[in-house]
């Protein structure tokens, strides 16, 4: 089978879900002796340059990569309050991509073209035009729900009004294009439910993030040291930096009062100046770093305070692939079918967050032991190789 994979940034270094999610589901395809295809933007905000690739990131049969400029820009932005276009998807629309697009498809004879997320979706005209090949539409999110719950947890109106008028083109976007596909491959089986609910009738496959368990060593000897807490995210991924700075605000100081030897140690790309020159108290702010397997072993506790987001979590699922225990949201834990207290621990507000770590100093061994189920969840239930097995046989029924 050959598939073109398209994406709207380098999905490479591995650190962030979305290129988490690609890389796993591309690699076990190659694997499977699918020959793989990647053709994907490079832009400011993620810019990586090809020529610096690792020889073991080898999965692809070719890259292909077109620099395109996809940073909000004012005037644009505010021209697009006249407009019916969404201006999410209008920053990824670029006629050099397409040109290269068009090319491979003349070029190629394509079986699959599987688009990233909705962001590649303005393409499928040219993918119509140009190749009979099946036309896979990989939902990482339900992307209009997302800045929903981000405008609704927003208190300044002028600010809210802008979100919220942003988001309806982009929910208007969304509905229409999800019967444009031959199949949907969303995230979670929650999420297809949600694009049923709005009227999606076409063939469809859920397809969760998978994970390689060999890829992931978890130390347990984080557990017989003093608790810490590790938040790891890309801090311009705008509910990363929400959920954190409200657990900062909220939860931290009155954490700190009761526990006062409790350290929270934060890495994440683009970390915003104004957290790095923090002077707080057990709080370390690491920025980028160059192993994040490595920072997230050294502690037991990883918190995921997620206050809005779609789809999966690629992190929670690393966490807890390296024996963490991870403290979350119940919208963090969305599409992670875990239990609470027994792989992971869930809370909502301050008042649960802080019984989770009343609950993680009590604990005594039972903290190692939700670790451990949490490793022995995540082998089982997202092996990266029979997720893609299963998408490779619905494509090959579609």
């Amino acid at each position: 089978m050959k598939i073109l994979q398209l994406c709207k940034k380098f999905p490479f270094p591995v650190k962030d879900g979305e290129a988490i999610a690609i890389n796993h589901l591309s690699k076990a395809m190659s694997s499977m002796d699918c020959e793989v295809t990647l053709l994907c933007m490079n832009t400011p905000k993620h810019y990586f340059r090809k020529e610096d690739l690792p020889k073991s990131f080898n999965h692809y049969k070719d890259i292909h990569v077109v620099d395109i400029d996809s940073d909000v820009k004012p005037l644009d932005a505010f021209l697009n309050l006249f407009s019916k276009a969404s201006y999410h998807i209008q920053r990824f629309i670029s006629k050099d991509f397409s040109q290269q697009l068009q090319q491979l498809l003349q070029e190629n004879d394509f079986d699959v073209v599987q688009l990233e997320t909705l962001y590649l979706a303005p393409y499928i005209s040219t993918i119509r035009a140009h190749s009979s090949a099946t036309i896979a539409l990989r939902a990482h999110n339900v992307e209009h729900e997302i800045w929903e719950r981000i405008a609704s947890n927003t208190s300044f109106l002028p600010k809210k009004w802008y979100l919220q008028h942003l988001t309806k083109k982009l929910k208007r976007f969304e509905l229409e294009t999800m019967n444009q596909c031959d199949i949907l491959v969303p995230i979670t089986a929650r999420d297809l439910d949600f694009f049923k609910s709005y009227g999606f009738d076409k063939k469809a496959a859920v397809t969760p993030i998978g994970l390689d368990k060999n890829d992931y060593k978890p130390d347990f000897q984080s557990y017989d040291k003093e608790l810490s807490i590790s938040f790891i995210g890309s801090l311009d991924w705008m509910p990363n930096l929400e959920g954190l700075k409200w657990f900062m605000d909220e939860v931290w100081e009155k954490a700190q009062v009761k526990f006062p030897k409790l350290q929270l140690h934060i890495a994440g790309r683009n970390t915003p100046d104004w957290m790095k020159a923090m002077k707080e108290p057990n709080i370390h702010i690491h920025g980028e770093i160059p192993d994040a397997q490595a920072f997230i072993n050294a502690h037991s506790i990883m918190v995921v305070p997620l206050l809005s987001g779609s789809g999966m979590r690629a992190k929670i699922l690393e966490g807890m692939a390296l024996g963490k225990v991870v403290m979350t949201t119940s919208i963090g834990l969305e599409g992670i079918a875990a239990t609470d207290r027994k792989e992971v621990l869930v809370a909502d507000d301050v008042a649960g967050f802080l019984d989770c770590i009343e609950f993680c100093y009590s604990s005594n061994g039972d903290l190692k032991t939700i670790g451990e189920s949490a490793q022995k969840f995540v082998a089982t239930t997202y092996d990266n190789m029979a997720i893609a097995a299963a998408l490779t046989a619905a494509y090959q029924e579609s």
